[in-house]
C-alpha cells in the first residue's frame, strides 16, 4: 500500500518531478512552450511565486512558494494536471508524468541560494551546456520573469500588519 502524503506546511519548496517512464519529453520545443505557458499562467494568477526552474529532458526542478490559500500538493496538481490536460488536447498523447514528486522545504536564505544554484547548474552538470544562461529551458536564460524570495523584512511587516505569524507569500500592496 502506498503511504499517504501529508499536506506540506506553507513555505518555499524545491520540487522535482519526472516524465512518464523518464521519457525525453522536454527535447521538443512545442512541449516546452506548452509547459511554460501553463506554469506562467498559474504564476500570473498568483497561485504561486516562481523563483527558479529548469526543464531537463526527462524531469523538472522548480523553486516555488505556493500562495497562502494553496498547499504545495495542490500547486503541483495544477501544474502537472494542467499540463497533462493541455498536452493531451494539443498532441493527443497518453501519460505524461510519473506519479508524485519529491520536495524539500527551504529553511533559510543559504538553503534557498543552494537550491537555486543546483537548479541553474543542472544542465551544466549533465553536459548539455557550458554555462547556465545558455540552457534555453531554464530560468537563467535571458527573458524569464521570476519572483524574488520574500525577504524577512517583508514577512516581519506582514506579521505586524496582520497580527499573524504566517509569512506573506507575495509582495504586499497595502491601502
Amino acid at each position: 500500500m502506498k503511504p499517504i502524503r501529508q499536506f506540506s506546511p506553507p513555505g518555499t519548496y524545491f520540487v522535482t518531478f519526472s516524465s512518464w517512464q523518464r521519457r525525453q519529453l522536454f527535447v521538443v520545443e512545442s512541449y516546452v512552450r506548452l509547459f511554460l505557458k501553463i506554469v506562467y499562467g498559474y504564476k500570473r494568477d498568483r497561485r504561486f511565486l516562481l523563483h527558479a526552474f529548469v526543464l531537463m529532458p526527462e524531469h523538472v526542478h522548480l523553486l516555488i512558494t505556493p500562495a497562502s490559500s494553496l498547499t504545495l500538493e495542490r500547486a503541483l496538481q495544477l501544474i502537472k494536471g494542467g499540463y497533462s490536460h493541455a498536452f493531451g488536447i494539443a498532441f493527443r498523447a497518453g501519460e505524461v508524468w510519473q506519479r508524485g514528486f519529491t520536495d524539500h522545504r527551504i529553511r533559510d536564505a543559504e538553503d534557498f541560494a543552494h537550491h537555486r544554484e543546483y537548479i541553474h547548474r543542472n544542465p551544466v552538470e549533465r553536459h548539455l551546456v557550458e554555462r547556465p544562461a545558455d540552457y534555453r529551458y531554464s530560468s537563467p536564460f535571458p527573458g524569464f520573469r521570476l519572483d524574488a524570495w520574500p525577504r524577512a523584512a517583508e514577512a516581519a511587516y506582514f506579521q505586524c500588519w496582520c497580527g499573524t505569524s504566517k509569512l506573506a507569500p507575495f509582495p504586499l500592496t497595502l491601502p
